[in-house]
Formats: structure tokens, C-alpha cells, sequence
């Protein structure tokens, strides 16, 4: 394939589709490839240098500036439900034919008629639509009427160089760091506080451990209404360290990575750095999360909402040091089979070229 390979991203924000289409661009860059990755609008909190295209997502000079970036094109990849209605336009006005990677579970977001039809709109337009795991390629055929010629499953990457096993000698001084207790059993809680991530259900789970401590990692807004609910059932065991630019040092303290999602995560990123790091994790059986576990063989799978569940599992993990061991040993054994970045470059480089009409390496 020659010509440009186009990102588009919703903003700058470090978040999930963002950050892996940061990593997807350095991994292609490195196989010669040439991409060019930009933000429809900055971002709320930032972190990430691309360029933008204007002062929010559908303003009339950001779909402008995105139809001059997609005429110089040879290809554009749409990361996330935002950049697929604005690169559906372009693709009518450019004629760059667009692969359309879907961030999150559609018949969570999408849940009423009116938007389902939408959706669907702009999926016909797409070039390729990839699905982070078979479950979804199967809701984009059935609900979507996406054609299976055109769905692609390539799962979540991370690149493994930057999230190497933690070294527990480490532990005492990044919870310090923190604000944690050094001595408490430590559990971790990491992404955007939303309700959809049953961070509420973290927090009263953790209540019912005697002696165990949350770090939340992250900022959204339940914000408040999570750090009431915090001093309400947990005083003093509770600690919210807002949006960490670099989060390793969380995992460092951690013992243990929860989330108890609710859905709409397809294939969350945040459990695949925990299991390269070898960080033990709890978490229900949504969507692709079922897959990152191995299904529960790399990981606690708890009943969705269940809070006597989530808690059971959490002091498995906590006071069974031989348990915790061995589900970090085959989680870390598993995401680096499945999703290393690497791998999964490859796998898209196949897909843009389809999209091209070119064949299949």
C-alpha cells in the first residue's frame, strides 16, 4: 500500500481509542508505512500532541479541514462513533475510502431506533468496519447489517516494551507516592469515572474488605458523587489520584486491578497493560473482556452488578498470593500472544489494504 494511512481521533484526550491510535501510528511508521494521525478538537484534559482540526468535532471548519486531510489521502482509518458519521461525509464528498474501527459495544451506545438507523447509515459507507472481538463482529451482521465480507476482528494492542512486569520492591514507595498506606492490601481502579465502568461498585466492594484500600485513577463526572460515596462507606480507605499522565506507578502499588463494567467496553486496553505488567484482575464478563481473561482462566470473572460477587473475588485475590501468581503468570502469557501491538499492526496493515482493493498480504 502506498499513500497516506489517516487517523482520525475524536480529541487529544489521553483515553483508550486515542492512545492506541498513537500506538497503531508508531507501529505502522516503523513498518514503513506513512501516517498522519489528527484530532477532530483539543481535548478536555489533553496529553496527547496531534494536530486538530478545529474548534469542536462538527463544526463546519473541522468537517472542512477533514475533507482537505482526506483528499490528500490514500486511506483513512475512523477510531471511535464520533470520527464515523464526520468520515461517512468525507467519504461521499473525497471519494478515500475509510476503515472504521469500533471503540465500544454499539447496542449500549446506540440504544434507540433513530440511532441504531443512523449508525447503520455510516457503516454502509465504510470501506471496512474492524470489530475489537468476535462478539461484536457478530452485533455489527446482525443489528447493523454490516456484511461479514466487510468486518475484520483485530484486537486491542498495546505495545509490551512499555508495560514490563512491575517490580514489587517498588510497591511501598509508589503508594507513598500516592498517599496510600504502605501496608494495606491495594486495589486498583483505572479509566474515566463514568457509570458505565462501576467504579460505585468498586468502592462498596472495597468497603466490605477489612483493611483493603482503592486507588481510583481517572477523572469524569461522577467524580463527586464517587468521592461522597467514598467518605460515606469507606473513610480513609479511599484514594482518587485524578488523571495520571503515566500510570505505572499505579500498577506498581496495585495488588490487584478491578473493573466491574457495566458495558459498552469492548475491549478495554487498561486490563491488558495490567496482565503484561502482571497485575492480577478482577472484572465481569462484558463484551471483549471475556477474551482478555482467557474466559476467567487469566483473570476473576464476576457477575455484572453483584457486589457480594466483586467483593469474594477481590479477597481471593488479596489473601491468595499462589492464586493471584498464577492468574498474572497466564495473563501476562496470553496478552503477549494476542496483543502485542506488533502483532496487531500486522493485522491492520492486511485490512487497509483490502480497503484499498489491493490483496490481502
Amino acid at each position: 500500500m502506498s499513500g497516506t494511512i489517516l487517523q482520525i481521533v475524536t480529541d487529544t484526550d489521553r483515553r483508550g481509542a486515542q492512545v492506541f491510535a498513537t500506538d497503531l501510528h508508531d507501529a505502522l511508521a516503523a513498518r514503513g508505512r506513512h501516517v498522519r494521525t489528527v484530532a477532530l478538537a483539543e481535548g478536555a484534559v489533553g496529553g496527547l500532541d496531534w494536530p486538530v482540526l478545529g474548534p469542536a468535532r462538527k463544526h463546519p471548519s473541522t468537517i472542512r479541514a477533514l475533507h482537505d486531510e482526506a483528499r490528500r489521502a490514500a486511506v483513512i482509518v475512523a477510531h471511535g462513533s464520533t470520527t464515523l458519521p464526520l468520515c461517512a461525509l468525507v467519504r461521499v464528498t473525497s471519494h478515500t475510502p475509510f476503515v472504521y474501527r469500533q471503540i465500544s459495544e454499539s447496542t449500549f451506545w446506540a440504544g434507540t431506533r433513530s440511532r441504531r438507523l443512523r449508525v447503520r447509515g455510516s457503516l454502509t459507507l465504510a470501506s471496512r468496519v474492524v470489530a475489537l472481538w468476535t462478539g461484536s463482529a457478530r452485533t455489527l451482521d446482525t443489528v447493523f447489517g454490516v456484511p461479514e465480507r466487510k468486518i475484520r476482528v483485530v484486537p486491542n494492542g498495546v505495545p509490551p516494551g512499555r508495560f514490563p512486569p512491575i517490580d514489587r520492591r517498588l510497591t511501598g514507595s509508589a503508594r507513598a507516592a500516592l498517599g496510600l498506606d504502605t501496608a494495606r492490601p491495594t486495589v486498583l481502579s483505572i479509566g474515566a469515572l463514568v457509570p458505565e465502568k462501576g467504579v460505585d461498585l468498586a468502592i462498596r466492594s472495597v468497603a466490605g474488605l477489612r483493611d483493603a484500600q482503592l486507588l481510583v485513577a481517572g477523572d469524569g463526572p461522577e467524580r463527586a458523587a464517587l468521592e461522597r460515596l467514598a467518605r460515606a462507606v469507606a473513610p480513609d480507605r479511599i484514594v482518587f489520584a485524578g488523571s495520571v499522565p503515566e500510570p505505572r506507578r499505579c500498577f506498581e502499588a496495585a495488588d490487584a486491578v478491578v473493573l466491574p463494567s457495566r458495558g459498552g467496553d469492548s475491549m478495554p486496553a487498561v486490563l491488558i497493560e495490567a496482565g503484561l505488567m502482571g497485575v492480577p484482575v478482577v472484572a465481569t464478563p462484558v463484551e471483549g473482556i471475556v477474551e482478555i481473561t482467557d474466559h476467567g482462566r487469566a483473570g476473576e470473572l464476576v457477575r455484572r452488578d453483584d457486589i457480594g460477587d466483586l467483593t469474594d473475588a477481590m479477597a481471593r485475590v488479596l489473601t491468595d498470593p499462589t492464586h493471584a501468581s498464577e492468574l498474572a503468570r497466564r495473563a501476562r502469557a496470553h496478552c503477549l500472544a494476542n496483543y502485542d501491538i506488533d502483532v496487531v499492526a500486522e493485522q491492520w496493515e492486511r485490512v487497509l489494504d483490502e480497503a484499498l482493493g489491493q490483496p490481502a498480504g
